[in-house]
């Protein structure tokens, strides 16, 4: 078993932080559902470190003896060294050190027509953004991006959120609005602000058309200026006597109206 002062085990504790994964390009993956969708994935697995607990379920079993299948490197700390190493409260007993995805733009192209696309501007809770990434991957989405400002998609509590569909569709970080808007319009898709103020409920926007939704912060919602340059703004009706609606939420309702109209659903 290796110490908590082994140079693996050191570089793992590190990955906590933003700027370390930033530069790292890695991530951890922690449970057993997460950690079989990262090996059932294309994403590389670099790295697996449990304690004897996950040993004990079959499920678990079968986990560690795919991994060794794959030649990746598969590591037993002791459950207090695990504790350490984990981000749950209660953890299952096993995490994956998996590389970053490498999408660009163009990537987005490829996908199903017509697109139907997200865009985050400004996001701060991490479960709410993995949520989002959850709800586009639930509706078909093409994929996610992520303007400069939103929290990380690898922060754990995010990752923990898509439960797994960050390894099933693009996600794009740390783009500006002035690489993305002429990316959408030079491939004709309509960009579709989530607005209150907005002119239309989300109902009677066309959204059969490519487009991409954009959502904006919890508290400020999209950035005015980005505001300014979309082709529609919409909102969603709200009879009732509360404020606001969850980002996460929203996204949601926007992206399954689409798929009402593409007589997906």
């Amino acid at each position: 078993m290796l110490s908590r002062y082994n140079p693996r085990i050191k570089y793992i504790r590190r990955l906590a932080i933003r700027r370390f994964r930033d530069r790292e390009k890695r991530f951890v993956a922690e449970g057993v559902r997460f950690v079989e969708e990262a090996l059932a994935s294309s994403w590389p697995v670099e790295a697996l470190v449990y304690c004897g607990k996950i040993g004990e379920s079959r499920r678990g079993e079968e986990l560690l003896k795919k991994a060794d299948s794959m030649n990746i490197a598969v590591i037993e700390v002791d459950e207090t060294l695990f504790d350490e190493l984990a981000g749950t409260e209660t953890p299952q007993g096993v995490l994956a050190v998996v590389r970053q995805g490498a999408a660009v733009l163009e990537d987005l192209a490829a996908a199903p027509a017509p697109a139907l696309l997200v865009v985050v501007d400004g996001v701060q809770d991490p479960g709410n953004l993995g949520t989002i990434v959850r709800s586009a991957d639930a509706a078909g989405a093409g994929g996610v991006i992520l303007l400069k400002g939103t929290t990380d998609i690898y922060n754990p509590k995010a990752c923990r959120a898509t439960m797994g569909s960050i390894f099933h569709l693009p996600v794009l970080q740390g783009l500006t609005a002035a690489e993305v808007l002429p990316f959408l319009a030079g491939r004709s898709i309509a960009t579709i602000a989530g607005d209150p103020r907005g002119a239309k409920p989300v109902a009677a926007a066309d959204l059969t058309r490519p487009c991409a939704l954009i959502v904006g912060s919890e508290s400020g919602g999209i950035n005015a200026a980005l505001l300014d340059m979309v082709d529609d703004k919409v909102r969603i009706p709200m009879p009732g006597r509360a404020e606001s609606l969850n980002v996460a939420v929203a996204v949601s309702i926007m992206l399954y109206e689409a798929l009402r109209q593409r007589d997906i659903c």
